[in-house]
């Protein structure tokens, strides 16, 4: 069962917490992206010494701007850490990254956080080879997308020992409005998979019914009205409605550009979709999801917002 902590109702003593304030001023930030960056930022507006790398000289030169230090390579980068925070594309990288780049140069004392969304395995074996060497590690993956990473409120799903949640929560509280462990290694993973499988596949009924509701001649701003009032209710439709007007600050009203991207959406369902089959569990409606987003990627909607299906679903084809 998931676990919620915050930093005010952590058993941590008193002068452990204090310790831990102390342990992470110095912070290597390895993965600038989209979601990484504005992560790497808010650290260092919290005052921590924060040496960032990226393969992108363009990402390592906006981060210097938000008051990130530039270093040469994730070497370098980790050499000095109080702790590690990884935001990297796939499973394959973070499993490289972690042993050919990160267990030899960091610390020992050193935290390592992966906030990538990666597949359960390799979080958990890239969990293995850190406590074989000698490191605290956790799976921290992330929900909110780029508005939240770079406003620092974003949700994490921890997966690590419970002794080190707190020093966890400690690191990445400059990024997060929310931390819950959700319980040992992996963990943090599977829930993320698992709510971005509950999250594509209601992002597809609402658009599917907006869509409808056009079609049969409702105004559907007034569905939208009335459906966030009754049992159709829901955050897809409440807080990031897909058709521009009733939510304002929702990607549907600057043509679907930020937030949440359709190619990032497709991953995480193809995770779900590979856990599943692996687990032996039944997603038909993940299933369904997958391929509808699949053919939205390859219809070109791959860099616009998730949202932005309700366009193929209206028979429009996306726009650049």
């Amino acid at each position: 069962m998931a676990t919620r902590t915050s930093s005010s109702t952590s058993s941590a003593s008193p002068s452990r917490a204090s310790d831990q304030e102390v342990s992470m001023t110095r912070v290597a930030f390895i993965g600038l992206g989209n979601m990484g960056g504005g992560m790497a930022a808010n650290q260092a507006k919290a005052g921590r010494e924060v040496m960032a790398f990226d393969l992108s000289a363009a990402a390592l030169d906006k981060a210097a701007g938000a008051g990130c230090g530039k270093a040469a390579s994730v070497a370098e980068a980790v050499k000095s850490a109080d702790a590690v925070i990884t935001m990297l594309p796939a499973g394959p990288h973070v499993r490289s990254v972690y042993a050919e780049q990160i267990l030899p140069n960091a610390p020992k004392s050193a935290l390592l956080v992966d906030c990538s969304t990666i597949d359960v395995e390799s979080a958990r074996a890239v969990a293995s080879q850190a406590k074989a060497a000698g490191f605290r590690f956790a799976d921290a993956p992330v929900s909110g997308g780029t508005a939240a990473a770079d406003a620092g409120t974003l949700a994490f799903m921890v997966g690590c020992d419970e002794a080190d949640f707190a020093a966890v929560e400690e690191v990445i509280k400059p990024m997060s409005r929310a931390t819950i462990r959700a319980g040992d290694h992996g963990a943090g993973q599977a829930a993320k998979i698992c709510n971005n499988m509950v999250l594509g596949i209601s992002m597809i009924g609402v658009c599917e019914a907006l869509a409808l509701a056009e079609k049969l001649g409702l105004d559907p701003v007034k569905f939208h009205e009335i459906s966030s009032q009754s049992s159709g209710q829901c955050w897809s439709l409440t807080s990031y409605c897909p058709w521009p007007g009733p939510v304002p600050t929702a990607p549907s009203n600057r043509n679907y550009e930020g937030g949440f991207a359709t190619g990032m959406m497709l991953k995480d369902l193809k995770l779900a979709q590979e856990a599943a089959a692996k687990a032996g569990a039944a997603t038909p409606l993940g299933a369904t999801a997958e391929g509808l987003y699949a053919l939205f990627d390859r219809l070109g909607g791959g860099g616009k917002d998730f949202s932005a299906i309700l366009e193929m679903l209206r028979g429009n084809t996306p726009q650049a």
